[in-house]
């Protein structure tokens, strides 16, 4: 790939665009903001000028409500040997695209499964995708040609490609991308009208649940509105399990033992399930999931620190794994928690409290 058209300048795309600029290719940007454009630009994804000629690669990189309409506008005018798109939707647009009769050998649909909470170019990195699965949905008509290139785009973007069927991968992000979106929101909106005493109790879990309810709410409706029958269909199991936790929750007051009893093990039953669905989340680089030992470390909130503590851990020959970070409420201060393998945590520990870390023992 020499050539490429990014067109939609927001997180995905700028980030596409700056992967691909970085590793020799010729990237041209286009978006219906002119200033997103530009902006992208002045970041190093590619230049702003219209491309002299037919480009090897069109990356569609726009909502999921336009990805039909500027495939096709981009197809009529022949701007590309092959066109994918980067929606997080797969079936919808390419029935749009079938429904209006165009020539789909030259066209592939693919998903980064990748992303932030921010959105817009200023947000884009070119390590969005590195180590990420990026799906693509190839189709009995698409020329390998298009499919090669779609190949190589996830090569420079050092994505893992993954095949998949499009209606397949829409009930897939539905059950770990789409819904999680939704119920993040719908923990955090508990707290717009709760009390500020239990606000500032706030701690690491309802930071890590509601992370993505940062997320642009504009973005999110059009995502779903792309993909509803799948998400519902994943909501009502959630809303079932929901309201089986709430039985059990009020047989946790009743005063009868075997009411009781039950309310428990109704308890016990959605948590040990949420375990075993946890167990199968992949750990690192898609590997199975590791059990890794935590080793706390008391740090003080200011600059430098983070920056000595893995140096420390560095010089011990100790490779972290994982990190999260609890900050202390009203205080200066806050708890590193540095994720090891069980046979090291012992000489990190040791190692840090000999260089002056106090670790915090449960």
């Amino acid at each position: 790939m020499r050539t490429a058209l990014v067109i939609g300048t927001g997180l995905i795309g700028t980030s596409a665009a700056i992967a691909l600029a970085g590793r020799g290719v010729t990237v041209h940007l286009r978006d219906h903001d002119p200033a997103r454009a530009s902006t992208a630009a002045a970041l190093g994804a590619g230049t702003d000028e219209a491309p002299e000629g037919p480009v090897d690669l069109a990356i569609v990189a726009v909502p999921p409500a336009h990805v039909a309409a500027t495939l096709a506008e981009a197809m009529t005018a022949g701007l590309a040997r092959g066109y994918l798109d980067v929606a997080s939707v797969k079936g919808g647009p390419k029935r749009e695209l079938e429904a209006l009769g165009l020539d789909l050998t030259a066209y592939i649909g693919t998903h980064p499964m990748a992303g932030k909470e921010r959105s817009g170019p200023l947000a884009a990195t070119a390590d969005l995708f590195e180590g990420r699965p990026w799906v693509l949905t190839p189709t009995r008509d698409t020329d390998t040609e298009v499919l090669n290139l779609a190949l190589e785009l996830v090569a420079l973007c050092r994505a893992v490609p993954v095949v998949m069927d499009a209606d397949a991968h829409d009930r897939a992000v539905a059950l770990i991308s789409h819904t999680p979106q939704l119920v993040s929101s719908m923990v955090a909106a508990r707290l717009e009208e709760a009390d500020e005493s239990a606000v500032r109790l706030c701690g690491q879990g309802i930071r890590d649940v509601t992370r993505i309810a940062a997320s642009d709410p504009r973005m999110w409706v059009e995502i779903l509105s792309a993909n509803p029958g799948p998400v519902a269909d994943v909501l009502s199991g959630v809303a079932a399990d929901l309201d089986e936790t709430v039985r059990a929750l009020r047989s946790l007051q009743s005063a009868d033992e075997d009411k009781r009893r039950d309310g428990a093990s109704g308890v016990e039953d959605v948590l040990r399930r949420g375990n075993a669905g946890r167990a199968r989340v992949p750990g690192k680089h898609g590997a199975a999931p590791a059990v890794y030992e935590t080793v706390a470390v008391l740090i003080s909130d200011q600059p430098g620190e983070l920056a000595r503590i893995f140096a420390d851990a560095g010089r011990a020959g100790v490779n972290i794994e994982d990190v999260r970070i609890e900050h202390a409420t009203g205080q200066q201060a806050g708890l590193v928690q540095l994720m090891v393998e069980p046979s090291v945590a012992p000489v990190l520990g040791a190692a840090l409290q000999e260089r002056g870390w106090t670790l915090r023992t449960s």
